[in-house]
Formats: C-alpha cells, structure tokens, sequence
C-alpha cells in the first residue's frame, strides 16, 4: 500500500510500505478513505519531536471496515467508521474512567497511545490506504448511514473538533458566559464552534492569521488581532474590564509573539491576564516534556516561564491534557447527523495522498487559506 512517512525535519514522502494486517483478535482493518493533516503533525514535520524516519504519520482517520478479528463482536466488514486519535483498551483503570487518552495498557511504560505519533506507541498512521486498529469493538466510532456522503464532517470526530471541545470542558464554560480563546488554527476555531454551540455569551478568539479570523467572525466570534491591538486589553474592552469568564489555549509551546519570535510561554501568560479573577483555564495546545530545538533554554527540558504568582493571586484554575475523544465523540456525531453542527466549514483543501509533502509544506508555512487539509488515500 502507499503511505505517508517521517524521512527528517520538514520531509515526508508518500511510498510503498507493508500492507497491515490482523496482528490481535480483537483487531480490525480499516480502508482509509479521509484522513486529515494536524498541527500536532507539524511538531514531528519540523523535527521538534523524536519520532523515527519510516513513521507512517496521521491520527485523523476515517473509513471502513474491510476485515475484523474473530473476537470483534460489534463492528463488522462494511462498517463506516472515524477512529479517536487515543488507541485504548477500554478495561483499564484510567479507560474505565473514561480517561482513554491516558490508557495504561496500549502503549507499555507510558500513559495513552495514538496512531502515527512520537512516543505514543508503535502503532502506524492512517495517512496510508490501510490502517490497522486495535481494540476495534472499543475504538470504531461506527458512523449514521450518511457517513460516506459526510465524510468531511465526520473525520473531525477522530481528534480536532473532540480537542476543541475539551478545551471547553477543561476551561468550564457554562451557557451565557464568556470565554477567550488564543489561538485561531483549527483546535481553536473549533473551540470557538463548540463555544457557540454551547451558548456563550461572548466568544473572542486572538490570533494575526487574517484568513482565520475570518473563518472565526463567520461563525459568530469576535476577532482579535494581536499584529493590530493588545489583546489583554481588547478583551477587557469587550468585558468591561472585568476579563473573560473562562480562557482556552490552543497554540501550545511553539507559540510565536506578533512580531514572528518563538515564545513558548507567551499565549498562558496573556491567558492568565485576560481571565477574571476566580475563573478558569483550559490548555490543549500541545507542550512537550523535552525540546530537541527549543527556542529557549527552559523549554528544552519542557518548562515555562508561567506567571503562577498572577494566577495564584486571581484564584484561577486550570485544566490541561490531551482529549479523550471518546468521552465526547458520540454526542457530537449525533450532532453531525441531525445536521445542527456542520464541522467541515473549516475545511479549505481536500487532496489524493500523493499531494499530502506539498501540503505538508503550505500548512507549515501558516499560508494563507490553508486552515485544514483532508487527504483521501483511497476510493
């Protein structure tokens, strides 16, 4: 089969690599018909992780079933299906509480796994045409009957709309309050979506993209542009001054200040500054234990300079970690299907699998109308 794989900083290459196959019982296999590229791809494009040349990359993967294992009672060959990026086993003591991102069983020595990721376990990505999945009764979300003519909205199920919403959750936004959301890529329109659709009174996303913030005024935010204004203070003008109610962050350590320099603890500081006293923080944006290029000397052992002293002294809380996508994915799926939410606007390029190094390239680059690109290994 063709595969997307990691050959170095800033090079992928779409090859002929081993077909997959039923390794497990529980095991099924997937024909990938869309997978999407992530911004947590971009941290293993540009060499900041230690993923390994030959990974098969993509966590965003949506298909169906082509083959099951014999212990794999509920899915079965025809199915359509959208994967949460969290590989879980469903029994353990953290999936049993529904913490799937942190799974004790699937990646050995660690805690929570993922298809095509650094230090997330030996598993291969989807940006392939076939993808195996462990677990599959547990980890298939099995798509409505519109899954095929869908599709675009329903692969936002398998991490990006899931991780928006977590940041939401994390954050505790309520119906009728306000929340700040730095950071317009994809998690953070999607955390000002799900923001929305949860009946916020005021969603204001900071970010210097122009076409993102375009992308989030249609759907109802209100754009900061951090290159224009100070965004602290254009948030307390729309909360007269007393700050936002609840603040997510969605960029993660490669955060860059207006004038294009890395500063890993630039969004939670202003973060700190634009929440109210006693309200609270959700942090999805990815920050890593280890560096292998930091921008400075802290992050290279995965450590910020965080302004505690102003969050302790507004009794601020936080809430932080990778989603466990199926803890929401069902109930936003069903919003998919009764057509209240539409995921797919975020949508800019839709790609065959041999496109995927040059698109790699465009989304790197932040170039302008590349907000998410869906790739379709196959038919």
């Amino acid at each position: 089969m063709k595969g997307l794989v990691y050959n170095g900083p800033r090079e992928v290459r779409v090859i002929d690599v081993p077909d997959p196959k039923i390794e497990k019982e529980t095991d099924a296999l997937v024909r990938v018909t869309t997978t999407n590229i992530c911004g947590s791809d971009l941290h293993m494009y540009e060499g900041r992780t230690s993923v390994e040349k030959g990974k098969i990359l993509g966590h965003e993967n949506l298909g169906r079933v082509i083959a099951v294992g014999k212990a794999v009672d509920r899915v079965k060959v025809g199915d359509w299906v959208c994967l949460p990026f969290n590989i879980a086993c469903g029994f353990c003591k953290n999936c049993e509480r529904g913490l799937t991102s942190a799974c004790l069983t699937t990646n050995p020595g660690g805690a929570g796994a993922a298809y095509g990721y650094a230090e997330m376990g030996p598993y291969s990505g989807g940006q392939a045409e076939l993808l195996r999945v462990p677990y599959a009764d547990f980890n298939c979300l099995v798509l409505p009957p519109d899954a095929e003519e869908k599709q675009n909205d329903y692969v936002m199920l398998a991490d990006i709309w899931p991780t928006g919403w977590h940041a939401t959750e994390l954050a505790g936004l309520k119906s009728g309050e306000s929340v700040v959301i730095y950071g317009s890529g994809p998690v953070g329109l999607f955390a000002a979506y799900s923001s929305i659709i949860k009946g916020a009174s005021k969603v204001m996303v900071v970010d210097r993209h122009k076409d993102r913030l375009k992308l989030a005024e249609d759907i109802g935010a209100i754009p900061i542009d951090d290159s224009r204004e100070d965004p602290i203070d254009a948030v307390m003008k729309y909360t007269k001054g007393e700050g936002a109610d609840r603040g997510c962050e969605c960029v993660g350590w490669q955060c860059h200040d207006p004038a294009g320099h890395e500063v890993p603890n630039d969004t939670m500081n202003k973060l700190v500054k634009s929440v109210r006293p006693t309200g609270s923080l959700g942090v999805v944006g990815v920050f890593v234990p280890k560096d292998p290029k930091p921008a400075d000397e802290l992050m290279q052992h995965g450590e910020i300079a965080f302004d505690f002293g102003l969050f302790f002294h507004k009794g601020l809380r936080m809430g932080s970690g990778q989603c466990p996508v199926k803890a929401y994915n069902r109930l936003l799926c069903s919003l998919i299907a009764e057509g209240i939410a539409q995921p797919s606007f975020l949508v800019s390029h839709v790609l065959p699998l041999d496109k995927a190094p040059d698109a790699y390239k465009h989304f790197d680059s932040r170039d302008d109308g590349w907000t998410k690109v869906v790739l379709r290994p196959a038919a």
